[in-house]
């Protein structure tokens, strides 16, 4: 009797302490999410208010610290601490999952889009939500699609302002067969090499250029090592924001959608931060000494005409109903405007 009396007045005690919160609250969640850019880049500015907004939106549940400037490695060494659970929050290119998911080399493909309403309407769209549905099960939950900016070309030793002028050049470019044929197929030394290692390459002159959305540039420097610009705009490079689904799958309903929410919300100011700051870059590369140049249409068009053989190379590798519908979201993007 002394027994079930005990088990019935501890019983009572624990139900009250429950409700008048005695018992401890229950434990804030910590989240990384890393990056490569520096914090002068939009991309830190729309992960800070990222981590800010993921506070809001869960009510304090999730607290999300944000490591710029590649501090958590390389944009392959942070997409696989998400795979395996040791980090949280990722935003970059998913470029080093290519080999497992061939959709992603879509974004390599040179010359498909004319500005970035296009762009953005594609990171939008079904194409998109495709990829993402492909990488989850490499355990990566997509959360949303951003921009990065149009990639041009720089170099230290000529301007570039014809097919001609390329050869011979040796770049620095994406370590992705596509981008490696490309810039092969138009007489360049394409050399693969890792973002970080860049610049003091470029110091020393071991290569002569790279070539990078302009943003991104100027946030890394490269006025401090590169004489010539050249406004190509052959690719656009998106970036994603994601999750570690081990982590993902610990969250509330609730707190996943809190985090969706406030994902969708800080990659759209990214774009809106790279399209303002895209306006004024060039006249910061011209006060630095750069030289910036356009490349004149005629000679555009002899660039795109080289480098058809490689999209016809690649879209059988990339899937060809896969690159069909993607480019059918471009024009229809296109008519729209």
């Amino acid at each position: 009797m002394k027994t079930v009396t005990g088990r019935r007045a501890f019983t009572a005690a624990l139900l009250a302490a429950t409700l008048f919160g005695a018992l401890p609250a229950a434990a804030e969640i910590k989240a990384k999410v890393g990056h490569a850019m520096p914090e002068s880049h939009p991309q830190a500015a729309a992960m800070n208010k990222f981590a800010e907004l993921v506070g809001t939106y869960t009510n304090g549940n999730v607290k999300v610290q944000t490591y710029h400037g590649a501090v958590l490695g390389s944009d392959e060494k942070q997409l696989q601490a998400v795979q395996a659970g040791t980090q949280e929050f990722y935003i970059g290119t998913l470029a080093p999952l290519s080999s497992r998911v061939k959709e992603v080399q879509v974004w390599d493909l040179p010359f498909m889009f004319q500005n970035t309403k296009e762009v953005y309407a594609v990171l939008d769209g079904a194409s998109s939500k495709e990829i993402f549905a492909k990488v989850e099960p490499s355990g990566i939950v997509g959360l949303t699609w951003t921009g990065m900016g149009f990639r041009n070309l720089s170099n230290s030793r000529r301007p570039v302002t014809k097919l001609d002028d390329i050869t011979g050049l040796k770049l620095r470019v994406m370590a992705n067969p596509v981008a490696l044929d490309t810039w092969k197929t138009i007489g360049a030394n394409a050399t693969p090499m890792p973002f970080s290692e860049v610049f003091p390459a470029l110091e020393v002159k071991a290569i002569d250029g790279q070539e990078n959305p302009l943003l991104h540039m100027y946030a890394n420097k490269m006025q401090e090592v590169q004489k010539y610009i050249s406004i190509t705009n052959h690719v656009y490079t998106p970036v994603a924001l994601v999750a570690s689904k081990k982590f993902w799958d610990t969250l509330t309903p609730a707190d996943q959608d809190a985090i969706r929410k406030a994902a969708v919300e800080a990659g759209l100011l990214q774009r809106k931060l790279l399209d303002e700051g895209n306006r004024d870059v060039i006249a910061k590369f011209k006060e630095a000494g750069v030289e910036v140049d356009e490349v004149p249409a005629d000679q555009l068009a002899r660039i795109q005409e080289q480098v058809k053989p490689v999209v016809a190379k690649f879209k059988p590798q990339i899937g060809e109903a896969f690159v069909d519908g993607f480019y059918a979201e471009i024009e229809k993007a296109r008519s729209a405007n």
